[in-house]
């Protein structure tokens, strides 16, 4: 893969860069956010490592950059030194496609990358848009259109939807959303997901009252099913 690299220490850039090639990657890296966002838009990368703390441009400042002008096609890994939970949910939530905390592993992080990309290939292969009833999901665009109108959803939001819609009728557990759409980050846990799972019900009207249910499994998980046929 063809990689950008957002690091501001030169000495763990060095090091990455070197993991990668040395895995058959290739890696440009950029020491600051101006540089990096400069260069986004002229090259085909097909995966971005950043930093947070940077000289100019923190990474999530970034991230939301790069989400809101070039959309989620290409994954991204967050790797700093920053490790409260908070900052790993906002990263997630913001569009990060996972996140690693210092000192780095170069066996791990390989195999992350390598994951990522895996997911982005079988992303890149799936319809664009699948139906359900009232509901259109438009994968390229990231976008869930309810009766035509699109429901304003955050990134880990629309993950969290499309996956359980593409697993209607199955249980599906807590540990299977962790790592499905949050990549499983230890430091993520179930609070989360029952949030997200409790602000999709109502950002999507997901109700018995509108053919749906969408309902918490004791100590399991979720299901999504339908209540009546909606089509």
């Amino acid at each position: 893969m063809n990689i950008a690299l957002l690091e501001d220490d030169e000495m763990q850039a060095r090091f990455i860069q070197l993991w990668l090639e040395s895995a058959g990657h290739s890696c440009t890296h950029y020491g600051t956010a101006q540089a990096f966002m400069d260069a986004v838009p002229q090259k085909k990368f097909d995966l971005l490592v950043l930093d947070w703390v940077l000289p100019d441009i923190n990474g999530d400042e970034v991230l939301l950059w790069l989400r809101k002008h070039h959309g989620h096609d290409i994954p991204v890994i967050f790797v700093t030194s920053r490790d409260d939970e908070l900052d790993i949910v906002h990263a997630l939530e913001s569009g990060a496609d996972d996140y690693l905390t210092k000192p780095v592993k170069p066996l791990e992080l390989l195999a992350r990358i390598t994951a990522l990309g895996r997911r982005a290939a079988r992303a890149g292969t799936a319809a664009e848009i699948a139906s359900f009833g009232h509901y259109n999901i438009e994968s390229k665009s990231q976008t869930i259109y309810y009766k035509g109108d699109p429901v304003p959803l955050t990134q880990k939001e629309f993950e969290l939807s499309a996956y359980l819609f593409n697993n209607i009728g199955r249980l599906v557990s807590r540990d299977d959303l962790l790592e499905s759409v949050w990549k499983r980050s230890p430091r993520v846990n179930t609070r989360t997901v029952d949030t997200h799972v409790s602000r999709i019900r109502n950002k999507l009207h997901l109700t018995r009252e509108n053919g749906w249910n969408l309902r918490a499994v004791y100590q399991h998980g979720y299901r999504l099913e339908r209540a009546i046929e909606t089509d």
